[in-house]
């Protein structure tokens, strides 16, 4: 297996009590609540921990896009990435992902990750994504025309990466006289393209097709959906003529280790029920805003949420889902033994900070998975 270190970046200081007078950490949470010399700190000690995992033999460390909430302070990840570089020299760098469909250039992003994949001498893994439905009430782009958005600004991004410019382009969406990005890329013939996604049918056909036999990554499912969806993957490249890798199929999900379960669960316990509960409050109309995607979609991925967001989670009920893995170092490594058999998972992503959990207890988090959980699954 290889292994992403994984961070959100949460708003830690948040007050709580203030927030639970709005209907979600989305949005319509006023930035009031933001206060940028807490929040300045917060980014330094993020950026940090995320450094810190090249030192603990990870193979990448990951970073991704939302946008007005206290959830996630990364609304420019390339900003971030272009961080990492700078202070690292081996790990992978996942940017997972841009939401292509929110944005008016996607040239832009083109010549963005192409510069940091010069910066990083090829270590940019370009991860693109749709955007979750609360990112459509951000940016006020239509959701009826997502998937099409993607789609076009994919495949532009891809020409642009591996097609000599300039040419012209003309789409339902966007169109450019002159196509020509400067600089080019690094890694050819593009940075690797990763798809995270929650399960959505008509993503995973379009991941596994056999021209783009994109890793496919399942984020913060219980461990049941996890499995079908990542198997669906894999039916779906069987039914294109081929057989899935393991480096296809992917996890990413909260984790805590320490010597026992029951200690585990103790310095557990408010990291990942405040994110459960606090930043990730998502009324149904917020997440999945009419026209986002398919019915059939629709009803799959709020099956594979199993409540989230919508109802109090508490820690042992998403160690019973399989949602988040709270445990001993066995018990850890057991459960993605067991995926990796079951569903052919060969990429796992671990959030070792979520929520309010405090640097001291994520950085030891970190150590104990890095040393005690992740040596003998990896390479």
């Amino acid at each position: 297996m290889r292994f992403i270190s994984f961070g959100l970046m949460p708003y830690r200081p948040l007050d709580f009590e203030a927030a639970k007078q709005h209907r979600s950490a989305w949005v319509v949470l006023p930035n009031s609540l933001y206060d940028p010399e807490l929040g300045a700190a917060e980014y330094d000690s993020y950026i940090d921990l995320l450094v810190y995992a090249e030192e603990l033999g990870f193979d990448g460390i990951g970073v991704n896009e939302h946008h007005q909430t206290a959830y996630g302070m990364m609304p420019a990840p390339n900003l971030i990435a272009s961080a990492l570089i700078q202070r690292t020299e081996r790990v992978k760098i996942a940017i997972l992902g841009r939401a292509l469909p929110l944005v008016g250039n996607p040239l832009y992003i083109a010549e963005e990750l192409a510069m940091l994949d010069n910066m990083s001498r090829g270590r940019i893994i370009a991860g693109m994504v749709r955007g979750i439905g609360a990112e459509y009430h951000a940016s006020g782009v239509n959701p009826a025309f997502s998937h099409s958005r993607f789609h076009e600004a994919h495949d532009l991004i891809v020409k642009a990466w591996t097609e000599p410019g300039p040419f012209a382009w003309e789409g339902d969406h966007y169109d450019y006289t002159y196509v020509n990005i400067w600089p080019r890329v690094y890694q050819q013939p593009h940075p690797p393209i990763w798809i995270p996604s929650q399960g959505s049918i008509e993503t995973i056909e379009w991941a596994a097709a056999e021209e783009r036999r994109y890793p496919f990554l399942v984020t913060f499912s219980p461990a049941e959906g996890v499995a079908r969806n990542l198997n669906a993957y894999r039916d779906q490249a069987r039914a294109y003529g081929y057989e899935a890798t393991p480096d296809q199929c992917g996890w990413a999900a909260p984790v805590y280790v320490a010597d026992t379960e029951e200690q585990a669960i103790e310095e557990a316990r408010a990291g990942i029920e405040t994110l459960f509960n606090n930043y990730l409050t998502l009324p149904p109309q917020m997440l999945l805003p009419p026209g986002y995607t398919s019915i059939a979609s629709v009803k799959k991925m709020m099956a594979a949420r199993a409540g989230i967001g919508m109802e109090y989670q508490t820690v042992e009920r998403l160690m019973e889902l399989g949602t988040a893995l709270v445990g001993t170092p066995e018990s850890v490594r057991a459960s993605l033994e067991k995926m990796h058999e079951v569903a052919g998972m060969g990429t796992f992503v671990p959030l070792l900070q979520f929520g309010t959990l405090d640097d001291a207890s994520a950085r030891r988090n970190m150590e104990r998975f890095a040393t005690d959980v992740m040596p003998p699954l990896q390479g």
